[in-house]
């Protein structure tokens, strides 16, 4: 796949030879050109644009270096051929008259940063797919204390990230950052390797502080490769996201399946492997962004200032103190709720109290965003059932046999970011061309519409219990819930970020943030909670349940009142999106 930039001529009237030279786009005939970066599969390239308001006649015209013809759509074109489609999917456009400077490509930077953000994916997920099945399995803690724990672990994962990039602003940088964060969760990897249940705690410590200066401050180098209003912008964030999705497939197949086959063990190292490849491809691509990844007091970062410790050396004992804290917490997950629960209502004060001093108009915007925030955690809890009781869904009661070979149960995990790959680019047209129609869906109608999908998806459990055969529902009962899911996860979690931008201060952005990502972690606390409402009542040592029967009706009983309360809870948040959507005074 290529990804490169079009050039988009508007004219009116006149022959598209008149307005191929530069100068001749100052004439009446030539009204402007815009740029959009677009995707490229073999000859077949797609482009969308809007026609310019100032015209009534317009023809949509293509100019690229090779040649292709073009057909000419009001208000939208494309390059047409018989090869494969992989269309637009993220486009940034303005009108322009007078003469530009087109830029080609991407920063290479962004391609070395891909690969390393996808190896660092695959470490995570990797260790994700696998962590209940070896809390239950392994460790034999039973149903309940596993979800405890993996939901903990999960919801510190998201807190974290708001502390890394603090510390990557203020002393360290992204580079360094991201290096320090990448190698300590190397290095959690390994410590879990051993085998131990203390180990094991003492690993997942490790791995939400790396994961803390990693995540954030990768995602900011990628956005610092581009001027303010460079069209390349989204669709560069668009292929990163592409590295992620991919790192989280390939780790919920191979280091599922090795997990799997060989032991847990031998995929959590795979895991750690991975994240040392994402540091050596992060450091083999360094001179293409170090300019954007510097500390912002280089000279200094060396240098005593805290008595005898530099600002670098404080920062890596403040890192290594959080461990034993985020040790006692994982240890201690009722205490780890009530910290997060603490953290939430200041942060949720905070933003009131901005709104309140700001005025009326502010203020409505700070109760939408607060109410966003409440039904993204519901769609999360329920969505982050992946890793947890759905996972062991699968182990207990899904026949996983496919033409004579039996999937993994976390292998089952694979199937959202399969779909996010596939969905992606078709649901990035489908928002572009609902907003040339002017149909595109208000910021909580896609909230509630995405809650409402994620319900049916756990209705899908319902719906296959009669066909179950020995208490084994078929395979295709967790591929029809997860493509629900992924396509309700679509609808709500890409607007997310966007809309934290668009309704708050500039001043306090990075707070409200830090309350978006608390929220998911609050989430990721929640499904530990909901979890245990499937938790078996009777299993043995090995995580086996004795009644496979009585599994199964629970999981289908819990799942179908998830999808039911669900559902209800999204047409809810549609049937109000219109009050809620007054809040947002005309963001959308």
């Amino acid at each position: 796949m290529i990804i490169r930039p079009l050039t988009i001529i508007w004219w009116d009237g006149g022959h598209i030879e008149e307005c191929r030279d530069r100068h001749a786009l100052r004439s009446p005939q030539c009204i402007g050109t815009l740029t959009a970066t677009v995707f490229q599969a073999g000859p077949w390239i797609v482009a969308f644009g809007v026609r310019p308001s100032n015209t009534q006649k317009s023809t949509l015209g293509f100019e690229q270096n090779r040649g292709f013809p073009h057909r000419s759509i009001e208000g939208i074109g494309a390059f047409l051929s018989w090869r494969a489609f992989t269309p637009v999917l993220n486009q940034t456009y303005a009108p322009m008259t007078g003469t530009t400077t087109i830029e080609k490509g991407h920063p290479q930077g962004l391609y070395w940063l891909f690969a390393a953000e996808m190896w660092e994916r695959f470490c995570y997920y990797g260790m994700r797919a696998l962590l209940l099945l070896y809390l239950v399995k392994s460790l034999a803690m039973g149903d309940n204390k596993g979800f405890a724990v993996y939901g903990a672990y999960t919801a510190l994962v998201y807190v974290m990230p708001v502390i890394g990039g603090r510390i990557a602003d203020q002393v360290l940088g992204s580079r360094l950052a991201v290096l320090f964060g990448g190698l300590m969760m190397a290095i959690g990897e390994f410590l879990i390797v051993g085998g131990t249940e203390m180990l094991l705690f003492w690993g997942m410590a490790v791995i939400i502080v790396g994961n803390g200066l990693f995540k954030p401050n990768i995602s900011t180098m990628v956005g610092k490769l581009y001027a303010d209003g460079d069209p390349r912008k989204d669709s560069g964030f668009t292929i990163f996201y592409i590295g992620i999705n991919l790192g989280a497939l390939l780790a919920t197949t191979v280091c599922a399946e090795v997990g799997n086959i060989y032991g847990a063990k031998y995929g959590f190292a795979l895991a750690g492997i991975g994240m040392l490849l994402g540091i050596v491809v992060f450091q083999m691509g360094s001179k293409h962004y170090e300019h954007v990844s510097a500390p912002p007091s280089p000279d200094t970062l060396y240098k005593p200032k805290y008595g005898p410790l530099s600002p670098f050396i404080a920062v890596v004992l403040g890192c290594f103190a959080l461990i034993p804290l985020l040790y006692f917490l994982l240890r201690n997950t009722t205490i780890a709720g009530y910290v997060l629960l603490a953290v939430a209502v200041y942060v949720i004060g905070s933003l009131i109290a901005r709104g309140v001093k700001d005025g009326k108009v502010q203020l409505d915007k700070m109760f939408g965003f607060i109410i966003l925030m409440l039904f993204n955690v519901v769609f999360w809890a329920c969505f982050e059932q992946a890793g947890s009781s759905l996972t062991l869904f699968a182990e207990r009661n899904v026949d996983r046999h496919i033409f004579g070979w039996e999937m993994g149960a976390a292998t089952t995990q694979f199937f959202n970011p399969a779909y996010i790959l596939l969905f992606g680019s078709i649901f990035s047209v489908m928002w572009v061309r609902l907003k040339m129609m002017g149909k595109d869906p208000s910021i909580p109608m896609k909230f509630g519409l995405g809650i409402l999908q994620l319900g049916l998806g756990y209705m899908v459990v319902q719906l296959a219990a009669p066909m179950a055969i020995e208490y084994q529902v078929p395979l295709w009962t967790l591929a029809l819930l997860y493509m629900l899911h992924t396509t309700g996860e679509l609808f709500l979690s890409p607007i997310g970020l966007s809309m934290v931008t668009k309704l708050v201060p500039k001043d306090m952005t990075a707070t409200a943030m830090g309350a978006w990502f608390l929220s998911i972690a609050g989430a990721n606390y929640a499904a530990g909670l909901l979890a245990t409402l499937t938790g078996a009542e009777h299993e043995l040592a090995e995580g086996e349940v004795l009644d496979k029967a009585a599994s199964l009706a629970t999981y289908v009983d819990v799942y179908t009142n998830i999808g039911f309360v669900t559902v209800g809870i999204g047409l809810f948040l549609m049937v109000i999106s219109p009050l809620v959507n007054k809040l947002f005074h005309g963001i959308r």
